[in-house]
């Protein structure tokens, strides 16, 4: 179930579903998921025994994600808050996230609204690059990252960016999906800034996989 305003899980989430399901997770496991909303990545974690501790900015989310939990009946710690304050000093050995990672016009994120969810700086890497960054700190050694978000915000800019902090980084899957109704709002916009064709109908989904050595 999602509240009002949460995001709905679609395809990039069931990439990422997939690719967690190839990870080794099981009762020794500590994991985060960056950005939880429904908390389906996380109960999908939870499920196979692991300790989860999920992070929204949206208190509906939060909400969303801690009642989808009591529904499993799985063990599942929700914050609330900036995924950095809110984990400050902890380590973990997956952290997974499907972060914001359209492109949007203006260089301010959303505050409140589903948008929140999905926009994420004109060339849609405001809230990736601060999770590339911010990576090292909350993996222990061995720890794996995975995340998916767009081609369309640069697949090689984001592995440069994790193998400069010390990360084993590669493109683990991919996906071509329809436009949504987002994308399609923002065609003549997304045209201008050189971020899609005229003729361009389907997205290209990235799971990124990074290891800390």
């Amino acid at each position: 179930m999602a509240l009002p305003g949460v995001y709905a899980p679609q395809a990039d989430t069931g990439l990422l579903v997939d690719a967690l399901a190839r990870e080794d997770v099981g009762p020794r496991t500590e994991v985060l998921e960056i950005g939880t909303g429904t908390g389906m990545l996380a109960l999908h974690a939870a499920s196979r025994g692991a300790r989860v501790t999920a992070v929204d900015v949206s208190r509906a989310a939060v909400t969303t994600a801690r009642l989808n939990a009591w529904r499993h009946r799985l063990p599942l710690r929700v914050l609330h808050g900036d995924f950095q304050a809110r984990t400050a000093g902890s380590r973990f050995d997956l952290v997974v996230t499907n972060p914001p990672y359209v492109p949007a016009p203006g260089d301010r994120l959303p505050t409140r609204g589903p948008e929140r969810a999905w926009d994420a700086g004109p060339d849609g890497r405001r809230v990736i690059d601060r999770i590339c960054a911010g990576a090292p700190a909350l993996l222990r050694p061995g720890g794996v990252l995975l995340m998916v978000h767009s081609g369309m915000c640069g697949t090689e800019e984001t592995l440069s960016r994790l193998t400069g902090v010390g990360l084993a980084a590669e493109a683990t899957a991919r996906a071509s999906v329809p436009w949504g109704p987002v994308l399609r709002s923002r065609r003549s916009w997304l045209e201008r800034q050189g971020l899609a064709a005229e003729t361009e109908e389907r997205e290209e989904l990235v799971v990124i996989r990074a290891r800390a050595r």
